[in-house]
């Protein structure tokens, strides 16, 4: 007995469910689609509109205030920027340098073998001055 079973609501026991997917419809989509996008995306992108952007400048500000090099010796020798003074003399340039606007900094140098002493008297003498910015440079052995 010959039975056609195309087209037919019955269930067969030989027949299985079909399990694979046909991508070829599928990746025939995604190509066009891809083609498609290349061909459009230039006309997406926004003209070009020019800016005048402000120029950055590398010159030195000049309320800049200039730094006072104080070096001390071992015997304790003032020197004010490579100019031998004493200590009454350091007193007079620290107040003139203190009313100055905006102040300098006093950088101290002082030698390895300088006593404490000495540089307390002279931070003691900036202080009453009015220095406000004091710092200590050293150098590296």
């Amino acid at each position: 007995m010959y039975r056609d079973t195309f087209g037919s609501f019955e269930e067969d026991s030989n027949s299985k469910p079909l399990s694979e997917i046909n991508m070829i419809p599928l990746i025939d989509v995604m190509l066009v689609l891809l083609i498609l996008f290349i061909i459009t995306a230039p006309l997406f992108t926004p003209h070009a509109i020019k800016i005048d952007l402000p120029q950055a400048s590398s010159q030195e500000s000049p309320d800049k205030p200039n730094n006072i090099a104080l070096a001390i010796d071992n015997k304790g020798g003032l020197f004010w920027n490579d100019e031998r003074i004493d200590d009454k003399e350091l007193a007079i340039r620290l107040a003139k340098a203190a009313q100055t606007i905006p102040q300098p900094e006093l950088h101290l140098h002082a030698d390895k073998k300088t006593q404490y002493q000495k540089l307390a008297s002279i931070m003691s003498i900036a202080q009453k001055a009015g220095i406000t910015r004091m710092g200590f440079v050293t150098k590296a052995d």
